[in-house]
């Protein structure tokens, strides 16, 4: 069992939504980006998902990739990325770190050295949004059998006959995307994800969280409410963006996970 595994034990126990909040790693620079990340758990964050800077993030609207190109040029790199989370564990071994990101980097230090250092590290999962379930060997069952959750996405396109093969080596919790596009765009609808969330949930037992689009404690709330908790990142990473106080951050944060948590 990851840690990952145990927070959504622990959260159903409680009778509580999931709240996940992302950062990127060493945006603005790593004292900043640490100084969040250690605070994020007492803020009410139950999952922390760290971004992995990369020159050609895809699937990333223009606040992260923005994140990524001030943490890229200020020297953040995959090592310091690890040492962020080797340094974050010296004093919180319980709340889980998911790695996101792109497969690059990864491939670029060698899978096998980057499961090792990552475990060792105390990372709990990843989430490699340029990775599809056709190419599982290359990164998703060995990081599996490295005691690493491997999380995928599902999509509003993601249709009936797509569905088994998105789930088939996911595990942890399954990420819905609540709209179509990138990162940071529309609002979400709980009257729109409902039904999606049910349908993934009727093909897996594994907990459904739902990002893209939730930028307030309400919509948290709204959003967790049909599902098993949220995902915040654009939000949060536009406010170090704008260079507000580490806490501010952490105070908006705090509402956020006080709205996913009262759904």
């Amino acid at each position: 069992m990851t840690r990952i595994d145990a927070s959504f034990a622990r959260l159903k126990a409680e009778g509580k939504k999931a709240f996940v909040a992302y950062i990127m790693a060493g945006d603005p620079d790593v004292e900043t980006s640490m100084a969040v990340m250690q605070g994020l758990p007492e803020a009410g964050v139950d999952i922390i998902e760290l971004g992995m800077p990369f020159t050609d993030p895809m699937a990333d609207g223009p606040t992260i990739q923005l994140a990524g190109q001030r943490a890229l040029e200020n020297g953040q790199t995959l090592e310091k990325t690890l040492q962020m989370v080797r340094d974050f564990r010296k004093t919180d071994d319980k709340t889980p770190i998911v790695l996101m990101g792109y497969y690059n980097p990864i491939y670029s230090r060698g899978v096998a050295r980057f499961l090792k250092d990552a475990h060792e590290a105390g990372i709990d999962g990843l989430i490699v949004v340029d990775l599809p379930p056709e190419e599982d060997d290359e990164l998703c069952l060995p990081a599996r059998d490295a005691g690493l959750n491997f999380i995928r996405l599902a999509t509003p396109t993601t249709d009936e006959k797509r569905l088994p093969t998105v789930l088939r080596n996911t595990s942890g919790f399954v990420y819905y995307v609540s709209i179509t596009g990138i990162t940071g765009a529309a609002a979400a609808q709980a009257m729109d994800v409902a039904p999606e969330v049910a349908r993934i949930k009727a093909a897996t037992d594994l907990p459904v969280i739902v990002g893209f689009g939730i930028r307030s404690p309400e919509t948290a709330k709204s959003i967790a409410s049909v599902a098993d908790g949220c995902v915040v990142g654009s939000a949060i990473v536009k406010m170090i963006e704008e260079k507000r106080s580490v806490a501010d951050i952490l105070s908006f944060v705090r509402g956020l996970a006080g709205g996913a948590h009262a759904a």
